[in-house]
């Protein structure tokens, strides 16, 4: 079924590789997201890598763990980890965005072998998560729902709706996952609408609430090992991250966001991500 799970020193090669995917991937397309893609490779490359139990040759079977990207313009670091699991093969990175690609700009589950849910407009993911949890509970599976939200993204009201609704049926089958980049596509998140003291308010929506670091792989793992065994309510795990992790000149600039590096750029950015690989 699936492979062996990787070591903690594995996944830090592969994220490594994941994130130049990223790089290579949103140069040759010429648009897509980078900075957000970087901010969650160490958590999605954890969960494609260790956590999760899932089968690439089999990405419809009925008992496999579901993974929801919310944050669906961040697609680049989905379609990344998916190649590198073998869903598909890797020469489709090289059509991002392109006509007739299985890999557009944002994940469509009809297109993409492996993609569980459809995302683009932001605030839809984690309701949509709600909604398999409690289909696996009415169907008696033991699946695990992860799902990813941009801290941006927690600005929109359905968020709080579905938050409500997941402690409401205690789903303890779900586990979201916050990437707090602390950037969204303008400006700082507190600067375009405050979402802080966010640990406070999950924990008044009924969460289990924890703060991680969202780069460092053992306490990534941990966490996530954590969380899948969790029970009585919903985790959130607060994931605090730097938007263009990995490349000097995108860490923390918001212009990052939503724009892709030129071959020169590129270029810059493989040089110093490789050099993690020595």
């Amino acid at each position: 079924m699936w492979q062996v799970p990787a070591s903690v020193e594995e996944l830090k090669r592969i994220a490594v590789e994941i994130r130049c995917d990223i790089i290579e991937m949103t140069c040759e397309a010429g648009a897509g997201h980078p900075g957000g893609s970087l901010s969650a490779a160490d958590i999605v490359t954890a969960l494609y890598f260790r956590i999760m139990r899932i089968d690439p040759q089999r990405p419809d079977w009925p008992d496999r763990d579901r993974f929801i990207l919310s944050k669906g313009h961040a697609c680049p670091v989905w379609y990344a980890a998916l190649a590198e699991r073998g869903y598909f093969d890797k020469s489709h990175l090289r059509t991002l965005r392109k006509l007739d690609s299985i890999l557009q700009g944002h994940p469509d589950m009809r297109k993409t072998p492996g993609i569980d849910m459809t995302a683009g407009s932001l605030g839809h993911g984690l309701s949509a998560g709600v909604g398999m949890a409690l289909a696996g509970r009415l169907l008696q599976k033991d699946y695990h729902v992860w799902v990813i939200v941009g801290d941006g993204e927690v600005q929109e009201g359905s968020i709080w709706e579905a938050a409500m609704a997941a402690a409401k049926w205690k789903l303890d089958n779900l586990t979201a996952i916050l990437d707090r980049n602390h950037l969204q596509n303008d400006d700082c998140v507190d600067t375009e609408m405050p979402v802080e003291p966010l640990a406070d308010k999950w924990r008044a929506f009924g969460w289990e609430v924890v703060e991680i670091d969202g780069h460092d792989m053992e306490q990534i793992v941990r966490t996530l090992e954590w969380a899948r065994d969790f029970r009585g309510r919903p985790v959130m795990i607060i994931a605090h991250t730097i938007k263009g992790k990995g490349v000097s000149f995108m860490e923390n600039q918001v212009v990052w966001h939503g724009k892709a590096p030129c071959r020169e750029e590129a270029e810059q950015a493989l040089r110093e991500l490789r050099s993690c690989l020595v």
